[in-house]
């Protein structure tokens, strides 16, 4: 199957692009800060950052509507921004209090908000795809046009389970976009070094299902491909598969000193495909935003994060009886079941 890349971009207004940059900046500038209160101490366990990945989540959601479903993997806290989860209760998650999206229980990687159709970041590689087409099932069975977002990274595409999942989804077309974020080093090991075909997303062809590679470092580029892969889900052609070429800044995780990379290939990268960067330079040269104006969101998103960490350190402690709640679900009632 050849190679495909979409490289078509959609019309854009002026209030969409300052959309974009803002929902990019408030994901910046909330990890940022988040990496700060790791290293205080503030924030313990696990946690992953999305920083150099903004474009795919912010994208993607440009695509979605109301009730359209979301899943994702353990680098997490973009998606709960950009789905319009409370950056104070996703702040004050990582810090595990009680006004945390889990009530402080689950941390980074675990959180779900049903209000804003978010089912959750996993911490097992992988575990989250079948979800995610289970999801999209429950939709099929209820005879919608929703939509479910199914994210995984480079180092997930090689599960059996996701494999699985494909075979499942094509033979039941059920209305699911796989996504996966490649950000080239998985866990920390070069995707060239650990697979061998170079296009992930053409192992889709085995099962039927078509996909095609995406610029993820363009969210022009990513909206333009996600409206194509949700249109072909709305229309009940099944799922469809986005490799999303991304690249993220910091290592796996804050403890990962990356050093199976040079600083020199990362600053290239920040200098040269920054997604945020390259929306700033569209509005300026646009003339739909002058630097003050920029400066302006910059502050308000700076306001923001930091209401979010003051939330964090202030909100107390869960209770011990905290251990016992959301262990069953509700009842479900009779005339609904």
């Amino acid at each position: 199957m050849a190679a495909r890349k979409t490289t078509k971009k959609p019309n854009v207004s002026a209030e969409e692009l300052t959309h974009y940059y803002r929902e990019m900046l408030l994901i910046r500038r909330f990890e940022e800060k988040a990496g700060q209160l790791y290293g205080m101490g503030l924030i313990g366990g696990f946690c992953h950052l999305y920083i150099g990945q903004e474009a795919v989540v912010v994208g993607l959601e440009a695509t979605a509507e109301d009730g359209d479903k979301r899943i994702t993997t353990y680098r997490d806290h973009g998606h709960m921004l950009a789905c319009g989860m409370d950056p104070k209760g996703v702040m004050a998650e990582l810090t595990g209090r009680e006004g945390g999206f889990s009530k402080g229980k689950g941390g980074s990687m675990h959180m779900f908000s049903k209000e804003k159709d978010f089912y959750g970041g996993h911490g097992i590689v992988g575990a989250n795809v079948p979800i995610g087409a289970g999801l999209a099932f429950a939709d099929k069975y209820r005879g919608n046009d929703r939509v479910t977002f199914t994210y995984f990274g480079d180092g997930a595409a090689n599960q059996g389970q996701v494999y699985e999942t494909y075979n499942m989804a094509e033979l039941w077309d059920l209305p699911v976009v796989f996504v996966i974020e490649n950000n080239q080093y998985a866990m920390g090991t070069s995707v060239k070094r650990s697979t061998k075909s170079p296009s992930l997303w053409e192992r889709g062809a085995a099962y039927g299902i078509p996909g095609e590679e995406v610029d993820g470092m363009d969210v022009l580029a990513v909206k333009s491909a996600g409206q194509k892969a949700v249109d072909h889900c709305r229309a009940g052609k099944g799922p469809y598969i986005l490799e999303v070429k991304t690249y993220r800044y910091r290592g796996h995780s804050m403890s990962d000193p990356a050093k199976y990379r040079t600083r020199e290939e990362v600053q290239k990268m920040r200098d040269e495909r920054d997604p945020i960067e390259a929306v700033k330079q569209m509005l300026l040269t646009g003339k739909h935003a002058s630097e003050e104006d920029l400066k302006a969101i910059d502050k308000e998103i700076k306001d923001i994060v930091n209401e979010a960490a003051e939330f964090s350190k202030e909100s107390p402690e869960p209770d011990v009886s905290e251990l016992w709640t959301d262990i069953y679900a509700e009842e479900v009632p009779q005339e609904v079941a």
